[in-house]
């Protein structure tokens, strides 16, 4: 998987901000969701895969329209492993929001208050991962590897976020 070797390339590249423990706090992060939500962990990595879709083409939207210097500051700002409501708002209008619910809600059975309730902290945790390959000297900018990989994914399912997430718990219990 080309996003996953990436993410590990920029863990041994002092110039990118990954690190083990930085991967190590998104599964945590997706880790704690599931069991805050009680989905099991298909569940919750099916939904990473959808908004890992949405993500990626919103992010591609923003990068046909304001370069990439502005994609990476929208993944700097909204990345993390904290629920943040504004990364939704940043990323989505009203319908797209709605389709993206509806898309996981059709995938994984689950109602759309509960997908709702769950997307402050998805949204962010996709690009905390996207965030792996940021400049460590200028986060804000510059070239991400990571960012680059996930946005010229040409849709053939190279690039999951949820697989990409399963691969890194693996790699981390199994370095």
């Amino acid at each position: 998987m080309k996003l996953f070797d990436q993410i590990v390339s920029a863990i041994s590249n002092p110039t990118q901000e990954a690190s083990t423990n930085q991967i190590g706090s998104v599964i945590n992060a997706v880790q704690q969701l599931s069991q805050t939500y009680h989905t099991d962990p298909g569940t919750t990595q099916s939904m990473l895969s959808v908004v890992s879709h949405f993500v990626r083409s919103s992010l591609q939207e923003k990068r046909a329209t304001g370069g990439t210097d502005l994609v990476q500051s929208v993944v700097s700002q909204f990345s993390g492993t904290s629920a943040n409501s504004q990364a939704i708002a940043a990323l989505f209008s009203v319908p797209q929001l709605n389709e993206m619910i509806t898309a996981i809600a059709s995938r994984t059975g689950l109602d759309s208050q509960q997908i709702q309730s769950m997307l402050p902290l998805l949204i962010p945790v996709v690009l905390q991962l996207l965030q792996t390959g940021a400049s460590s000297e200028n986060p804000q900018t510059g070239s991400n590897p990571v960012l680059n990989q996930f946005l010229d994914a040409n849709n053939d399912g190279e690039v999951n976020i949820g697989d990409a997430i399963q691969l890194a718990s693996r790699f981390l219990t199994n370095p």
